[in-house]
């Protein structure tokens, strides 16, 4: 009797030891800061400059980064981000970027601390003031640098001049000591860069957060090293720099990096280069529940953002795959009726019409570069559904009032070709640029109607991004995301401002 009381209270120990260590590991959490910076560019990338004059330019971005590092470790910040191209800038030509490359071991063939062993290497004046700012202030840095990697005759795809150039993110620890070296992937128009040979899953890890994963701007659109990274490794923190040209209204900055947190339920750490001359703006901390962000078209200056965020996000709907059903409080929705029925081609012209009587008319414009097929957004409340291939999308809505605003529900099903070659499915409800159905699709910043929604489609993929814009380019978040059967869903009640983009931005990646 005493020795089942006694295994009853070590089971019971047991049983309270996990449910407070796993409350405790939830619970854990970090500070971190990322910086939007207006980088000192180059007055003429196209010209051939020595190494010296290299590095003095290079030196007045080093001189603001290392101002923004101890203003973050002022506020407690343990990692820090920056961006893509902060360092030495852009539009450069393979020979022109040459000087401002530098050489970065890789950190699983040799330990190195650049601060405190500076001779080992030549050419890595970069890498010692990152890992001394690093040092000094106790902190993990992350940064974007050019490096440069000889290659031989026994490499059969080096390039013709026996070197690679990569775009290259790098990582310091608190000591200062290079931690991670990650070689972009997919390339946006940047002739000065080398494609790496092989694909990188980058990780390095935390004391404070354990494992986080590195990839860079545009390799967030792809499957390869973005999703099998995280799906691989099971990494809940990404550190992202980025050189990013907003383009509504679908991928704006703040917009598409929540909706990747989201789609995830991951915490993405997000730094941005600032010159909104060029479109450029856009950064943030975000975990699934809430953002911390900015972007601002007006500012010449660079922002600091600093925020404390749990090292494990909150499980979200969003997780949820095909099959899996969800169920939806409908509250002021009308009861959305769906059937099995599917687009295909020869239903292309009755675009998936069910019952309705009185079909709204339909029509065609180009947004993002693709065709849309889209419908007007009518009256206080209804239920609209447009089609395109085999994706139909579904749009139940009631406003309070009607603002004079055109708003439309699109998709388009096919493969992007412009800037970029890629298979999307996209549901959207946008607000156009004027009253008249030629503005849909043109960039909106700014609007009134506070519409309550629900918006889903027959998705063929399950990568899907749920992204929300309000008027100004703030972010709100959805009340409900994910699948039900099999249909994606998301839904919004009480806006907390007019909307500007309510979408579901789908990845094929298997047909790209």
């Amino acid at each position: 009797m005493v020795m089942l009381e006694s295994r009853s209270m070590v089971f019971l120990f047991l049983f309270y030891y996990q449910v407070v260590s796993a409350e405790v590991h939830r619970e854990r959490r970090y500070v971190a800061a990322v910086y939007e910076h207006r980088s000192i560019l180059s007055p003429n990338p196209s010209a051939l400059i020595d190494r010296h004059s290299a590095l003095e330019l290079m030196s007045r971005n080093l001189d603001i980064y290392e101002e923004q590092v101890i203003a973050a470790a002022e506020q407690g910040a343990q990692i820090i981000v920056f961006p893509e191209d902060g360092i030495h800038g852009f539009n450069f030509t393979r020979e022109t970027i040459y000087p401002y490359l530098e050489f970065v071991p890789c950190p699983q063939s040799v330990k190195w601390n650049p601060c405190r062993e500076p001779q080992l290497f030549s050419d890595t004046e970069v890498l010692q003031r990152l890992s001394c700012m690093a040092l000094s202030n106790k902190m993990f840095l992350v940064a974007n640098l050019g490096s440069k990697q000889p290659c031989g005759y026994n490499d059969l795809l080096c390039p013709p001049d026996g070197r690679y150039q990569f775009n290259t993110d790098v990582v310091f620890d608190a000591n200062g000591t290079l931690v991670a070296r990650y070689h972009k992937q997919n390339l946006y128009f940047e002739y000065a860069f080398n494609t790496p040979p092989k694909v990188d899953h980058v990780l390095f890890d935390t004391p404070f957060a354990g494992k986080f994963g590195v990839f860079t701007c545009f390799d967030i659109l792809f499957y390869e090293p973005t999703v099998s990274l995280i799906k691989e490794y099971n990494v809940k923190q990404i550190v992202y720099p980025t050189a990013w040209m907003n383009q509504l209204p679908l991928l704006s900055a703040v917009e598409f990096q929540q909706a990747f947190a989201t789609a995830f339920n991951i915490n993405v750490l997000a730094a941005n280069i600032h010159h909104p001359t060029l479109g450029m703006t856009g950064s943030g901390i975000y975990t699934p529940l809430k953002s911390f962000i900015y972007h601002d078209m007006e500012s010449h200056d660079g922002k600091l953002l600093v925020a404390e965020i749990s090292v494990m996000p909150p499980e979200r709907e969003a997780n949820a795959r095909p099959g899996k059903s969800i169920e939806y409080p409908h509250n002021s929705f009308i009861s959305l009726h769906i059937d099995d029925q599917v687009c295909n081609k020869k239903e292309h012209e009755s675009h998936c019409r069910a019952a309705e009587k009185e079909a709204p008319p339909i029509f065609y414009r180009e947004m993002m570069y693709d065709n849309f097929t889209l419908v007007p957004v009518r009256g206080v409340k209804g239920e609209l559904h447009v089609c395109a291939n085999t994706l139909c999308c579904y749009l139940n809505y009631q406003r309070p009032t009607i603002s004079d605003e055109l708003y439309a529900l699109g998709v388009f099903d096919g493969l992007h070709t412009v800037h970029g070659t890629y298979y999307v499915q996209v549901c959207a409800l946008v607000k156009c640029g004027g009253l008249s159905y030629n503005t849909c699709g043109q960039e909106v910043t700014d609007a009134t109607a506070l519409i309550d929604f629900q918006l889903g489609g027959n998705f063929s993929t399950s990568y899907i991004f749920p992204l929300l814009l309000m008027s100004g380019v703030n972010l709100d978040f959805t009340d409900h995301v994910g699948w039900k059967n099999n249909y994606y869903f998301m839904s919004k009640s009480g806006p907390s401002a007019g909307l500007v983009t309510a979408a579901l931005y789908g990845r094929w990646y298997e047909r790209d």
